[in-house]
C-alpha cells in the first residue's frame, strides 16, 4: 500500500512540474522586440515569409498543431475573430489583420485535415513538418502550444498569448482605437 501511495505521489509531482513547465513565460520573444523571420513552406510547397505577410498589416502568429487538443479548442474562437475583422482596413495597416499559422505537425495529411476541419480559412499556413524540432519554434522560444503572438505593421511584437481570448480582447481594443483615429 505504501508503495502505491509513493508511486501516486511521484506521478502527481511529475504532472505538476510538467504543467508548470508548460506554462512558463517565453524566454526568447519579448514585447517590443522585432519579430524573428519565419520562412516555411505552405501546403503547396511554396515558401511564405512572415515579413511578406506583415507588410502593411497586423499579424497574428499562431503556433498550433492538429494533434493539440487546446489548439483545436481555440481554433473556433480564432476563426470567429478573423471572420469579424476580415476586410477591415486599419488606419496604420491597410492590409488589416492577417494570420500566419505555424503548424508543429509532423504529418502533412493530419495538418491539412485539421486545417480543413477547423475551417482555418486564411491563406498563410506553413509547416516544416518537424514537430518540436521546427526551426521556427526554436527561434520563437515556443515550448508549448498553443502560443500566439501579435505583430504590428512595423514588425514589432506587441502581444504574446497562451490564451486566444486575451488576443481577442487586444484585437477588439485595436479596432476601437482605430475607430477613434478615423473619427478625428
Amino acid at each position: 500500500m505504501k508503495k502505491w501511495i509513493l508511486a501516486l505521489g511521484i506521478i502527481a509531482g511529475i504532472g505538476i512540474s510538467k504543467s508548470n513547465w508548460a506554462q512558463r513565460p517565453n524566454q526568447k520573444i519579448k514585447i517590443g522586440t522585432i519579430a524573428p523571420e519565419i520562412a516555411l513552406p505552405n501546403p503547396d510547397g511554396d515558401t511564405i515569409k512572415l515579413s511578406e505577410v506583415n507588410k502593411k498589416a497586423y499579424v497574428i502568429v499562431d503556433f498550433w498543431a492538429s494533434w493539440c487538443g487546446p489548439c483545436r479548442r481555440a481554433n473556433p474562437t480564432l476563426v470567429e475573430l478573423m471572420q469579424k475583422v476580415e476586410g477591415v482596413k486599419l488606419k496604420d495597416a491597410k492590409n488589416g489583420i492577417q494570420v500566419y499559422s505555424v503548424s508543429l505537425d509532423r504529418n502533412k495529411d493530419a495538418w491539412l485535415k485539421g486545417k480543413e476541419t477547423d475551417n482555418l480559412f486564411w491563406n498563410n499556413h506553413v509547416s516544416d513538418l518537424k514537430f518540436w524540432d521546427s526551426e521556427a519554434a526554436a527561434d520563437w522560444g515556443v515550448t508549448y502550444i498553443p502560443q500566439v503572438f501579435l505583430i504590428n505593421p512595423e514588425g514589432e511584437v506587441i502581444g504574446h498569448y497562451a490564451n486566444i481570448h486575451a488576443l481577442k480582447n487586444d484585437i477588439e481594443k485595436l479596432l476601437k482605437e482605430n475607430n477613434k483615429k478615423r473619427k478625428k
